[in-house]
C-alpha cells in the first residue's frame, strides 16, 4: 500500500513498525514468562502456556501487516493445502536471509502450531528477542567448530543433548520443530570454503533432526520440506524492509519419513547414521535440483 514511496521512506517506516512490534510483545511474553516461573503450579503454568502461545501468534500476525502495508511482493507459493493446526511438524528450510524466518512465519502463521527454531546460543542475548526467546523454549545452541572440539572434549554431544531434552519438552503440546539444516545461511564463501557437492545449498548437517526424529518421531505427521526461493537475488533484511523483494517463490512438501529412521542412535550406530545422512543427502540434491528448475 505505501509501495508508491521512496524505497528508503518505506524501510524506515516498516523498520519502525517492526522495533515497536518487536518492543510490545516480547515485553509481555517476558512478563507472562516471570509469572510462569514464580508460579510453577501444573494448571498456572498450562495457562501460562496458552497466553504464550497466543501472544507470540499475534507479534507474527502484526508483522505480517506491516508487511502488507509496506511491500509490494508477488507471492509464487505451493504446498500450504491439507496442514494441520493441531499437530506436531518437522520442519525444514534452505536458509539464504533473515527474511526467510519473515517469509516462513507469514506464510505458516496458524496454519500449523507455532514454530520453534533451533538457534545460535549467541542469540540469546540479542535485546528484547532473546529473552522472549528463551521464554517460548526455543533452544538455544553451541555451534563449536571441530577444532574447538578437539581442544575442549567435553562439550562434545552438549548440544545433542540440549535438542533431545527440548524434543521431549515439545512432546507435551503440539509444536514445530524448525531446524535449519545447514546450520548457516548461505554465503558464496560458506559455499565454497565447504566444496559443497550442491550448486545453491551448504551442506546438511543431520543430528539436529534425527534427534528430534528420535524424541518424537511418532508424533510427527511429516517433515515439513521448505524451499524459498529470491529470484531477483538473495536479500538482506534492509533491502526487504525497503520493499525491494519483488518477488519470492515459496514450495511446501509434505515428506514421509522412512519408518526405519524414526528412532535412531544417530550418535553410536554407525549404519543407521549412514542411512540417515544418505536419506538427508538425497532430499537436499532434489531441493537443489528443485532451486535450479525456479531460478529458470
Amino acid at each position: 500500500m505505501l509501495n508508491f514511496l521512496p524505497s528508503l521512506l518505506v524501510g524506515i517506516i516498516a523498520l519502525l513498525l517492526l522495533i515497536l512490534n518487536v518492543v510490545f510483545w516480547p515485553t509481555l511474553v517476558f512478563v507472562v514468562s516471570i509469572l510462569k516461573f514464580l508460579l510453577p503450579l501444573p494448571p498456572l503454568r498450562r495457562l501460562f502456556d496458552v497466553i504464550l502461545l497466543w501472544f507470540a501468534e499475534n507479534w507474527i500476525a502484526c508483522n505480517s501487516l506491516w508487511m502488507r502495508l509496506t511491500q509490494n511482493t508477488q507471492w509464487d507459493v505451493e504446498g500450504l493445502t491439507s496442514l494441520d493446526y493441531h499437530g506436531w511438524y518437522l520442519i525444514s528450510s534452505n536458509h539464504q536471509s533473515w527474511v526467510d524466518i519473515f517469509v516462513m512465519q507469514h506464510l505458516l502463521n496458524r496454519r500449523i502450531p507455532l514454530m520453534k527454531f533451533f538457534m545460535k546460543s549467541e542469540l540469546i542475548w540479542v535485546p528484547i528477542m532473546g529473552i522472549a526467546w528463551w521464554a517460548l523454549d526455543f533452544p538455544f545452541l553451541h555451534r563449536h567448530s571441530a577444532e574447538y572440539l578437539k581442544k575442549h572434549p567435553g562439550q562434545k554431544g552438549k548440544d545433542l543433548e540440549i535438542t533431545r531434552k527440548a524434543c521431549e519438552k515439545f512432546a507435551h503440546r503440539p509444536t514445530g520443530v524448525m531446524n535449519f539444516l545447514e546450520g548457516t545461511r548461505f554465503t558464496k564463501s560458506k559455499h565454497d570454503r565447504q566444496k559443497s557437492p550442491y550448486r545453491y545449498l551448504l551442506r546438511p548437517k543431520a543430528g539436529g533432526i534425527a534427534l528430534a526424529l528420535d524424541a518424537l518421531g511418532d508424533k510427527f505427521h511429516c517433515l515439513l520440506n521448505i524451499t524459498i526461493v529470491y529470484p531477483d537475488g538473495i536479500p538482506t533484511l534492509w533491502e526487504f524492509l525497503c520493499g525491494k523483494v519483488k518477488r519470492i517463490i515459496v514450495r511446501f512438501e509434505q515428506v514421509e519419513v522412512p519408518p526405519q529412521l524414526l528412532h535412531g542412535d544417530y550418535e553410536g550406530d554407525e549404519a543407521y547414521r549412514a542411512e540417515f545422512q544418505k536419506w538427508v543427502q538425497q532430499l537436499w540434491q532434489e531441493k537443489d535440483l528443485q532451486i535450479q528448475a525456479l531460478l529458470k
